[in-house]
Parts: structure tokens; C-alpha cells; sequence
């Protein structure tokens, strides 16, 4: 198999790992968000099992920035639409020489 073709089913599999771990992080933290107690009411979930769901979460970031860091990710940030850009294009114009200097 060419070098190219390893690369391309890499980064594949990446995204479907990616996808995986988007989806196991988004029904954790739904989980989480039904499994909170109400202000006055006890929770029933143990300690230890809320730790377990701290653990997982702290493994699925782990994973998913080693994947960011394997695909070039880790410099990206998300840019928003009102957010001001970085750098700003300037206009640069030429002076005009006085031609009868020469």
C-alpha cells in the first residue's frame, strides 16, 4: 500500500474515532445533565460512579487532543463571525517619483 493511501486511511479512521468519541462525550455529559439532583434533592448517583464519569471524560479529552495533535489540530481554534481577524489586510500604494529627478 502506498505511503499516500496509509496516510488517507489513517486520517479515516481517525474520523470515525473522532466521531466515536464526539458521540460517547455528548451522551455522557447527557447522562450527567438528567442525573443532576435538583437544588434541595439528593442525587443518586455513588461517588465512586461519579468519579468513573470524571475518569471517562478526562480519557475521551486525552484521546480526542491526541488526535487533534496527529492531524495538525492543535494550533486551530474555532473563529466566530463577529470575532475581528488576526490580521487586518492593508492597502499598500507605490509613492509617485518625480520623473524629471532622473
Amino acid at each position: 500500500m502506498s505511503d499516500d493511501k496509509t496516510k488517507e486511511l489513517a486520517a479515516k479512521e481517525m474520523s470515525v474515532e473522532q466521531r466515536i468519541l464526539r458521540a460517547m462525550r455528548k451522551t455522557l455529559a447527557s447522562v450527567v445533565r438528567d442525573a443532576t439532583p435538583r437544588p434541595g434533592t439528593s442525587g443518586f448517583l455513588s461517588d465512586d460512579t461519579v468519579e468513573q464519569i470524571k475518569s471517562c471524560f478526562e480519557l475521551i479529552a486525552t484521546r480526542e487532543r491526541e488526535l487533534g495533535d496527529a492531524l495538525g489540530l492543535a494550533e486551530s481554534r474555532p473563529v466566530y463571525p463577529d470575532q475581528e481577524q488576526g490580521a487586518k489586510p492593508v492597502q499598500i500604494t507605490r509613492k509617485k517619483t518625480d520623473s524629471t529627478t532622473h
